[in-house]
């Protein structure tokens, strides 16, 4: 690792500018948040926060919250997807193993698997990154939709125009 000059305090911030092109960071000092309103409810008794909607990149980075046990979702990744569980757990139908608080997952591309509340749990959080679609098919695989990055855009404007903060709250996410 480089280390700074001699006469220089190591404490001395980076001197210039940042490249004129570059986005702005994203930095939420709350993000399981205390104000209901920035959960987006994506079906009944399940909400997402979301924290990253990369549109030139296709995938977004967001908090997902279930408050009831059952069946969430079946679906399909064509690129792979990140998971970190904070509160609670879950698993997939077709595999033995169960995500619990701290648990990190890895999904590879390719991979169809239906997400299970356990009836004792009364509420899961688990940060995760989508990257590229879900795609939501039946036991057989036929398809039956969809979401990406820009759907979930889509899901925050109305939600966040419908609760008071503006269908523009969104943008913030946006990069």
């Amino acid at each position: 690792m480089p280390v700074d000059s001699p006469d220089t305090d190591p404490m001395t911030p980076y001197q210039y500018p940042n490249p004129p092109d570059a986005l702005p960071e994203i930095v939420i000092p709350q993000a399981i948040p205390a104000d209901e309103r920035l959960w987006v409810p994506q079906a009944e008794n399940v909400w997402f926060r979301p924290l990253c909607l990369n549109v030139s990149q296709g995938y977004w980075m967001n908090l997902l919250r279930v408050r009831k046990s059952g069946v969430l979702s079946r679906h399909r990744h064509p690129q792979a997807v990140h998971g970190f569980v904070l509160k609670g757990r879950w698993r997939y139908l077709e595999h033995d193993w169960e995500a619990t608080e701290g648990s990190y997952v890895f999904e590879p591309p390719g991979e169809t698997h239906t997400l299970y509340v356990p009836p004792d749990v009364e509420e899961m959080i688990t940060y995760f990154q989508v990257n590229g679609i879900m795609y939501y098919t039946d036991p057989w695989g036929k398809g039956m939709g969809y979401e990406d990055v820009f759907t979930k855009i889509d899901m925050c404007r109305k939600h966040f125009a419908q609760v008071g903060l503006g269908e523009d709250y969104v943008r913030q996410f946006i990069r």
